[in-house]
């Protein structure tokens, strides 16, 4: 019997990924990878900026700031990010940070722990769960049991006082209830004594080869003169397309690039709620990567199967040395979940010359 697809029936292909080392150990990665990584603090001219992680997931968002990183033959060079801590509830995630970027993350629950012990930094990253925003989820917006959890930021904003705090959601969580949950959220981080811009970034105009847009929430203390200014688009009207992140992959059905046996059985999903199959084309930039592996099931562009993990890792900007080492399916979500590290270091090089700005006004 042929499933929905009309596809013959394929075994799913969820092998283990084998590995030798993660991002952080990779020698491939040992030139160019930001030397604050391996905790270097001498290695920058100027002062690390201190940074404190929080959702911080599999570190999207944290090797996006960090930098030193290939991504499509490119180079993201090193920012002086120092990320004394990264927090986050998933312990496999956890997992694959420390696989990746430093030991120093920690597996806890935010929505309980004792902000006071957590240290003091000069920016804090937030990119709080997106669930009860996301168009594709219930909705259920500051109701849900994650939507209050921005409330993390806010209390450490009110104890630590950072510099500059980045929030990070989905876009839906700016048009709920025709924009009032994004105000009411902004008026209780504001009221800790900051002003907030919302950056509403579509990620193609920055390299990333997929449809997504996400909100960063963007604050300065109110102490601090003037605002971080938006990134410079680099590729409107130039986008990279799919073939162009992951044509090379095509033929490559091993762990010669890790991840990239990684995929699930090639059926067609259950259409509802808007979660039916997507089959990306060739020349286009491919559909939105999701943290649901059996919704928005992705097709490749050519070849009878779902995408792979490394495929999906590739359309989110994650350099390959990158691992991620658990099951597809886990794999899937924390890929799903991250903020694209390519997006993100556009917004870091932001962050860092407004601090070089703002040192100069107030050395």
């Amino acid at each position: 019997m042929r499933p929905k697809s009309g596809l013959p029936k394929r075994r799913p292909l969820r092998n283990i990924p084998r590995f030798s080392f993660g991002f952080r150990d990779n020698p491939v990665t040992a030139s160019y990878r930001n030397p604050l990584i391996g905790r270097s603090l001498l290695s920058f001219n100027v002062r690390p900026i201190r940074t404190v992680s929080l959702f911080a997931g599999c570190g999207g968002f944290d090797i996006g700031i960090l930098g030193g990183f290939k991504y499509l033959d490119e180079l993201y060079k090193p920012l002086p990010f120092d990320i004394i801590g990264a927090y986050d509830i998933d312990t496999k995630a956890v997992e694959t940070y420390k696989l990746n970027i430093a030991e120093n993350a920690e597996i806890c629950d935010l929505a309980e722990i004792d902000i006071t012990t957590l240290p003091q930094a000069d920016l804090l990253l937030g990119g709080f769960p997106c669930q009860d925003f996301s168009s594709s989820g219930l909705k259920l917006g500051l109701e849900g049991k994650r939507g209050r959890l921005y409330r993390v930021l806010v209390e450490y904003m009110r104890i630590h006082q950072p510099k500059i705090v980045i929030g990070e959601n989905v876009p839906h969580f700016g048009r709920m209830y025709g924009g009032k949950i994004l105000q009411t959220v902004l008026g209780e981080l504001e009221e800790t004594g900051y002003k907030f811009k919302v950056w509403d970034i579509h990620c193609p105009d920055f390299g990333l080869p997929q449809s997504r847009r996400r909100l960063f929430l963007v604050g300065v203390r109110n102490d601090i003169k003037n605002h971080l200014i938006r990134p410079v688009i680099t590729h409107f009207m130039g986008y990279r397309s799919i073939d162009a992140a992951i044509d090379d992959l095509k033929h490559i059905t091993d762990e010669t690039i890790t991840n990239q046996s990684q995929y699930f059985v090639a059926t067609a999903a259950t259409a509802g709620a808007g979660q039916g199959d997507q089959i990306s084309r060739r020349g286009e930039i491919a559909y939105t990567v999701r943290a649901n592996a059996k919704a928005r099931i992705h097709f490749h562009y050519e070849l009878p199967r779902r995408l792979t993990v490394r495929e999906c890792a590739r359309l989110q900007s994650f350099p390959d040395e990158f691992v991620f080492p658990h099951s597809a399916m886990n794999n899937m979500l924390q890929i799903g979940n991250a903020v694209p590290p390519i997006v993100a270091h556009h917004v870091g090089r932001s962050i860092v010359e407004f601090i070089e700005k703002i040192n100069q006004i107030q050395p």
